[in-house]
C-alpha cells in the first residue's frame, strides 16, 4: 500500500506526494493549478500538470524534515527509523516553518 501525503501551501491544498514502488511522485492538484494566485511549492517544482517523479525523496521535501536533536525526538517519540525519510515527512511536517506543510492522507 502506497503512502501519500497531502501538501498544503498557505493552508490551501496544493497536491499530493506519494511513495511508490519506483520511488516518489509529486502532483499538483488541478483546482490549485487553476487558481490565478497559485504559487509553486518550490523553485525546483514549478507549477505543471505533469507529475514529478524521482528515485529519491525530492530535496525540497527532505529539507522539511527536522534535523539534529529535534530529529532524535521525532524518532524516539514516534518510533520512526531515521532512514524512513517519507515516514518522518508524514509524521513531523504537519507544522513546518514556512508556507508548506504535509499531512498523511487518511
Amino acid at each position: 500500500m502506497a503512502r501519500i501525503g497531502k501538501v498544503y501551501v498557505q493552508n490551501k491544498y496544493a497536491g499530493a506526494i506519494k511513495e511508490t514502488d519506483d520511488g516518489y511522485e509529486y502532483s499538483y492538484d488541478e483546482s490549485y493549478l487553476s487558481d490565478e494566485n497559485a504559487k509553486p511549492i518550490s523553485l525546483t517544482l514549478p507549477l505543471t500538470n505533469e507529475p514529478y517523479k524521482s528515485n529519491v525523496l525530492f530535496p525540497f521535501f527532505d529539507g522539511l524534515i527536522p534535523e539534529g536533536w529535534l530529529l532524535g525526538v521525532v524518532e524516539r517519540n514516534w518510533k520512526i527509523d531515521g532512514k524512513d525519510r517519507f515516514g518522518l515527512l508524514l509524521a513531523a511536517c504537519r507544522d513546518c516553518i514556512g508556507d508548506v506543510y504535509v499531512i498523511p492522507e487518511e
